[in-house]
């Protein structure tokens, strides 16, 4: 007879097709060729615990970034979604350049940023957009130097984001969310630098947001905050 521990749970449909959702989507974003995506869905469809399906998401980019779903025998905790995606350490790169000297650069989209960033932007303007990026495991850092230009860095709610940097004429700002999350294998994106007659601006987005869209939520979010405080 089953010990009942957790890997012997057994998933729910739900989970078993949210998994197979998040494979499928992998697939057409080029992650795996058609016979290992034919492989995991037919272990998916196979499976007889939470944890066999937690096992075909977790080399993959996002883990186990799937909707929220309640599911009540399942180990699998996918109650609190993520709007971020880590990726295995084998696939970061240690260091990466974003340069912009009198022009501007960005990255977007999905990509897996190294472990060491450098954005230098020169009479110019980079973008870093990690809202569907890849983060790699623990830190990801980002080290910024603007000369009269500008450095926008545009992360998704619930990763861990620490900011220290010395502005000399310009502005070092780091605009944070009041989103948070406990999970403890969320990544860190650390960002240092100097702006000199320049700007840095950190600012917490979600996917498809705009910097309006943003502000407006914000402003709405501390309303909702003052109107809690006063009922008590």
């Amino acid at each position: 007879m089953p010990d009942g521990g957790e890997g012997a749970r057994r998933p729910t449909e739900q989970t078993r097709q949210i998994t197979i959702d998040a494979l499928m989507e992998h697939f057409a974003n080029d992650v795996m060729d058609i016979e290992e995506f034919e492989r995991r869905v037919d272990v998916a469809h196979k499976a007889s615990t939470s944890d066999e399906l937690k096992e075909l998401l977790k080399d993959l980019p996002g883990g186990g970034n799937l909707p929220a779903v309640r599911d009540e025998s399942s180990s699998f905790d996918l109650t609190t979604p993520r709007e971020y995606s880590i990726t295995s350490s084998d696939r970061v790169e240690d260091t990466a350049y974003v340069v912009a000297a009198m022009g501007g650069t960005s990255r977007r989209g999905r990509w897996t940023p190294a472990r060491k960033n450098y954005a230098v932007a020169v009479m110019g303007g980079v973008e870093l957009d990690f809202r569907e990026a890849a983060f790699g495991p623990g830190v990801t850092e980002v080290k910024v130097f603007s000369i009269w230009g500008g450095v926008d860095i545009i992360v998704p709610p619930g990763i861990n984001v620490e900011s220290r940097g010395v502005a000399i004429l310009g502005g070092f700002d780091h605009e944070s969310d009041t989103i948070s999350t406990d999970d403890p294998h969320r990544p860190t994106l650390r960002v240092t630098g100097v702006a000199v007659m320049a700007g840095v601006d950190v600012t917490v987005r979600h996917p498809g947001e705009t910097a309006r869209d943003a502000r407006r939520r914000r402003r709405q979010e501390r309303r909702d905050k003052r109107r809690r405080l006063r009922r008590g």
